[in-house]
């Protein structure tokens, strides 16, 4: 369920990433190639993008489908940025959060999504909540899945630890305490992308010094396109894509430890 997309490089208009390639996001909301779980991703959209000078990104998101806003179509077109994190939401049960339960959340310089679904929500991940305190409990944008993941990622993040360790302890956590959760998880700073490939696709597309999209799937039929396996950890910047094994919980016992791997500089052509 939902699609995904996250953009390393020079400026461009919002639109060439998120509407112009023939297989785009905007394309994805009605006909994904690659999505696993549900078909039509029209239950909100939203992008998130950093302004040169400015650390803090700005973000539009509306609750109904990226193709029916014109307004969207129209920013699209002129806003330019070197970053930006973009996502459709699949179509769920409907729920009053509207568009504050669309992608991307965010918080100081980060833009977060979540592609997949936490299983046996919300018990589950009731005995995580007593690790977050209230005040942050009452801070959640929405009363969904994706939201309170984000909170736990949050903590960790807000609390010193580095990207891809607070996505993968955060992942783990939630994959015990759900097992069968799909949890692809999308992050950036405007500087790098995080993401975990944890139950459905996830691709890559790097030129060295240039740029580097990070997807739910390709949104064009370029060769140089890379699939991410699953459970695994991807860090990237504009010059290196890193992968990095991450352990199931619910593995066998004899599997490697999260993060314990060397970690393995993927080349691009």
């Amino acid at each position: 369920m939902c699609r995904h997309l996250a953009y390393l490089g020079p400026p461009e208009p919002l639109g060439r990433l998120l509407v112009e390639p023939p297989h785009s996001l905007f394309r994805q909301s009605w006909a994904p190639r690659r999505q696993r779980h549900g078909t039509v991703n029209a239950d909100g959209f939203g992008v998130g993008w950093y302004a040169e000078g400015d650390p803090v990104p700005a973000r539009y998101r509306r609750p109904g489908p990226i193709w029916g806003d014109q307004s969207f179509a129209d920013l699209a077109r002129v806003v330019r940025s070197t970053a930006l994190l973009g996502a459709v939401r699949d179509a769920t049960v409907a729920g009053a959060d509207g568009e504050a339960a669309a992608a991307p959340f965010a918080a100081d310089r980060w833009l977060f999504s979540h592609n997949g679904a936490v299983r046996g929500w919300p018990g589950s991940l009731a005995p995580l909540v007593t690790s977050l305190p209230p005040a942050e409990l009452l801070s959640l944008e929405a009363r969904c899945d994706s939201a309170l993941v984000w909170a736990l990622l949050l903590h960790r993040l807000r609390a010193g630890d580095n990207e891809g360790q607070a996505l993968a302890d955060t992942v783990l956590e939630v994959a015990e305490a759900a097992p069968g959760s799909r949890l692809n998880l999308l992050l950036t700073n405007g500087d790098t992308i995080t993401a975990t490939a944890w139950g459905d696709t996830l691709w890559y597309l790097a030129e060295p010094g240039r740029r580097t999209v990070v997807a739910s799937e390709p949104y064009d039929d370029d060769p140089h396109w890379q699939e991410v396996p699953d459970r695994t950890l991807l860090a990237a910047s504009r010059t290196d894509v890193l992968l990095t094994p991450l352990k199931d919980p619910h593995a066998q016992e004899g599997a490697h430890d999260p993060l314990a791997s060397a970690r393995t500089k993927e080349p691009s052509t």
